[in-house]
């Protein structure tokens, strides 16, 4: 099994159906396998052999879909990454992971300087002395590695996750299984997303490709253009993280509340407030489902489109495939109501991080993946996020999670935003932070806000300290790096 062939598996039942829009360019199935296989070949013909590690600086454009495809069909190992980062940066990870080449697009042309890197451009022209014909793809196991992805998931610092061909197939085969979730050849999805996160490369690329729909490609996201192409296109799948669908409710109202084509719209990679979802739904019409995951589970978990109800404040129960427990500190599973570590287990759990067993062996155990997240669960198998371990704060030892400071902050009317972490206290240890975007022009008096979250959680529970900013540090999927916030 190869993940290429199965993501590509519509050039035989479906020819001429199209695959990737990339503005005015309509790419149909035939023509992408061809892409990929012909790029395949370059790549074959520049030396990259069976396992080599194919890094891929490139936006959200179809220099970084054919780059993918071809690297999985000769048998190597793609290493999407970050084109945005700074070259020390990238350079430190094709050294992490002893990558082959560096395949740059055009968002990613600032690191052709670097050793091994080499534009699309160039490698597709180099495609005239690669060999003739159609390439088979490489006969390749499920246990074959075929993706390398950047993170710091459950394990702290930043480690390369081995994914695997059956990995990724297996969680776009629990999408598509799920009543819920499943795209089908008649849905058009927005590629907003980053493809170099899980989220975007195997929830809209891997799951859109393999359901026989097609791709509308956009890099980079503004919420004017997105709206223009779901309108111009009808596209049906909206998959998107909540600073995206914040951006969509701030649109300007010339834009109108008409989004009438998307039947599907869901969020994940971090929590999305009650606000925002009701935001959205109140313009557009359109209910957001929430849901879960990590890089570390190829990445879907559970979403409320599984349950049908998408509940404000819940994940959802798991996808059809994956099994979930809760257990506290004992190891044992706690009751519905009390909050747990989310273990994962299922075919769609990764194999481990790039060289380095020690880690690997940290977060997995007898095939269970222990995510470090907490949540608790109803009666019903929905589970709502409480927040990190790693992210606790503990007040004169009483546990605080950040995630149900910032859930009372957003309710408040004046905050956009905010972000809530740990900050030294002589007297008990640690003590609340928090850090808060507050809506355009408006000015809060800090009183205001305690009372306000005084007024529905225990007094520890307080920030002792606020901090205004005009954003949050998030990354490109619009996660949280609570480690950048600053005093």
């Amino acid at each position: 099994m190869n993940l290429a062939a199965l993501l590509l598996a519509s050039a035989d039942s479906r020819p001429e159906s199209i695959s990737v829009i990339e503005g005015e360019r309509y790419v149909t199935s035939s023509e992408l396998r061809g892409l990929a296989s012909a790029f395949g070949a370059a790549l074959s013909a520049a030396g990259v052999a069976v396992g080599d590690r194919v890094a891929i600086a490139s936006g959200n454009d179809l220099a970084f879909v054919v780059t993918y495809l071809g690297a999985l069909w000769v048998g190597a190992i793609a290493v999407p990454l970050n084109p945005q980062a700074p070259s020390v940066a990238v350079a430190e990870e094709l050294e992490r992971v002893g990558a082959k080449i560096l395949v740059c697009g055009r968002a990613g042309s600032i690191h052709l300087g670097l050793v091994g890197a080499v534009s699309f451009e160039e490698l597709m022209q180099s495609r005239e002395s690669a060999p003739s014909g159609n390439v088979s793809a490489v006969e390749r196991e499920d246990s074959d590695v075929a993706v390398l992805l950047y993170t710091s998931g459950t394990a702290g610092a930043q480690r390369a996750a081995m994914l695997t061909h059956g990995n990724l197939a297996s969680n776009i085969k629990q999408v598509l299984d799920d009543t819920g979730l499943a795209i089908t050849s008649d849905d058009l999805s927005l590629g907003a997303l980053p493809f170099f996160h899980v989220f975007g490369l195997n929830v809209v690329l891997g799951v859109t490709l393999v359901a026989g729909g097609a791709v509308v490609l956009i890099d980079p996201f503004t919420a004017p253009e997105a709206i223009d192409l779901i309108r111009k296109h009808s596209i049906t799948v909206v998959a998107g993280v909540p600073v995206m669908f914040d951006a969509f409710s701030a649109a300007d109202s010339q834009l109108g509340e008409n989004l009438g084509s998307v039947r599907l719209a869901v969020s994940g990679a971090a929590t999305l407030s009650a606000k925002s979802s009701a935001a959205f739904t109140q313009r557009y019409g359109v209910t957001i489902h929430e849901g879960y995951g990590l890089t570390e589970a190829s990445p879907i978990v559970t979403s409320t489109a599984s349950g049908g109800a998408a509940r404000i404040g819940s994940i959802g129960p798991s996808v059809p495939g994956v099994e979930v427990r809760l257990v506290g500190p004992d190891g044992t599973d706690v009751s519905a109501g009390d909050p747990g570590e989310i273990w994962v287990r299922g075919p769609n759990v990764f194999a481990g991080y790039w060289g380095d067993l020690e880690a690997t062996q940290r977060v997995l155990t007898d095939g269970w993946l222990h995510t470090g997240d907490v949540a608790v669960s109803d009666e019903d198998g929905y589970l709502s996020l409480v927040d990190r371990l790693k992210d606790l704060i503990i007040v004169s030892g009483f546990n605080v999670y950040p995630a149900e400071v910032e859930d009372v902050l957003r309710t408040h009317a004046s905050v956009v935003d905010c972000a809530v972490a740990a900050i030294p206290d002589e007297r008990t240890g640690e003590a609340v932070g928090a850090w808060v975007v507050l809506e355009k022009g408006e000015r809060v008096d800090l009183d205001s806000l305690r009372r306000h979250v005084g007024s529905r959680l225990a007094r520890y529970k307080i920030p002792s300290k606020f901090t205004f900013v005009d954003e949050l540090p998030r990354s490109e999927a619009g996660k949280l790096l609570r480690r950048a916030l600053t005093l």
